[in-house]
Parts: C-alpha cells; structure tokens; sequence
C-alpha cells in the first residue's frame, strides 16, 4: 500500500475573519470572478505570500547568488503571465491576489468564449466542454499559461456556442419590446383619463336632496 500521504493545507485563513471591510472585499472579489467559497480565495493569496517570500529572499542574497536564481523564479512567473519577461523582484512584490485569480481557466473563458457570468464559464468547465488545445479540461482553478491562452475553445461535441448565439440573435428583439412597452405610458388609459371627480354622482351634493330641503317645521303634522 505504500506510506500514507498527510496532505499539508495550501491555504490559509485571514487573521482577522471577521473584520467587516475585509469580508466587503472578500465577497466583491467572489462575485467577479465567480469563486464557490473563500477558500478558493484564501488559496489565492497563501500562493502570492509563498511568491513574495521567495521575492524577499532572494533580494536578501548576494549578487552572484541572486543572478543565477533571480532569472528562475521570473521566468516561471511570466510562463503564467503573471509578470513580463522584463521585469524585476520589484514587480513581483507589488503582485496581487486578482492577478493569480486573473490567470484561471474560469475567468479566461468567462472573457473569452463570450458568457455573460463567471458562473456560468465555470458550469462549461465543470462539465467538459472546454477543451485546453487537444485535451478538456475540467478543473475551474486550472492555471492557464500564456502559451495554452489562444487555444482555450469549445469541445467540438458541446452545444454551448449555439446557445449563445440564439441568445445574443434574441437580445435585440427583446429590448424593441421593452422600449416599445416603456413608449406607451400607463397613465393614457382611456379609464385613467376620466376623473372621478367628474362623475354624476359626486356631482349633485348631499345638501340638496329634496328631504333636507323641506324644513320639519313646514309638514303638514304641525
């Protein structure tokens, strides 16, 4: 059977869960780039302190030391399109966490392939029918690299893009409709345009009905 695996946590909570403008902050970002849980976010930023870490270290040694390691940790960052092929430690460090959840499968194919909800994109994912160049995959957090990028489609057998398609062919019909219903006002209803004030009823008041117009003292009883 082998030794048993201790998998290690690849996050980390916040020190302070339950401050109120970090939670602002946390669900804003879950909702732009369509994340199940924090957790996936916690992911995001455990990965950018293990980044940095690597960043200050390096700063840290010497210059020959630091010349033969700088290259590898850049490299690797701007094979991810996280940093250009260009840039320094300094970019590094001022890296942030929507720059890691930038470069998901999810949040390239929401852009992309045209859906109109980052949820909607990781549902495509989840069931097969992206396909990154000849293989699909199906993992939303799946880390796209600047070379994989152009070759993120559609699996030949998937039905989406037809629906989207019909979707944005029946987007112009349904707002003519709309405008056409907001042209017509309610309050020109030949109903509404008579007052009720005008009504013959309302019209003849109360005070001159024939029996409150005949004194009581005037009745032939007296």
């Amino acid at each position: 059977m082998g030794d048993p695996k201790y998998p290690r946590k690849v996050w980390r909570k916040p020190k302070r869960p339950l401050n109120y403008e970090l939670k602002m902050d946390e669900l804003q970002t879950l909702g732009t780039f369509g994340l199940r849980t924090k957790r996936e976010l916690w992911k995001a930023h455990t990965e950018l302190s293990r980044v940095r870490q690597q960043a200050r270290s390096l700063l840290a040694l010497t210059q020959e030391a630091r010349a033969e390691k700088e290259p590898i940790l850049l490299k690797s960052l701007s094979r991810i399109g996280l940093v250009s092929e260009n840039a320094s430690l300094d970019d590094v460090l001022n890296l942030k966490p929507t720059d890691l959840l930038a470069r998901r499968l999810q949040t390239i194919v929401s852009k992309k392939l045209g859906f109109k909800t980052p949820y909607q994109a990781r549902q495509a994912v989840i069931h097969g029918h992206i396909m990154v160049g000849d293989r699909k995959v199906d993992i939303p957090s799946y880390t796209v690299t600047v070379a994989e990028e152009d070759s993120v489609k559609f699996s030949p057998e998937s039905k989406i893009p037809e629906m989207l398609e019909k979707t944005k062919a029946e987007a112009p019909k349904a707002e003519a409709s709309a405008e056409g219903e907001e042209a017509t006002p309610a309050e020109a209803t030949p109903a509404e345009a008579t007052p009720a004030e005008a009504t013959p009823a309302e019209a003849t008041p109360a005070e001159a009905t024939p029996a409150e117009a005949t004194p009581a003292e005037a009745t032939k009883a007296d």
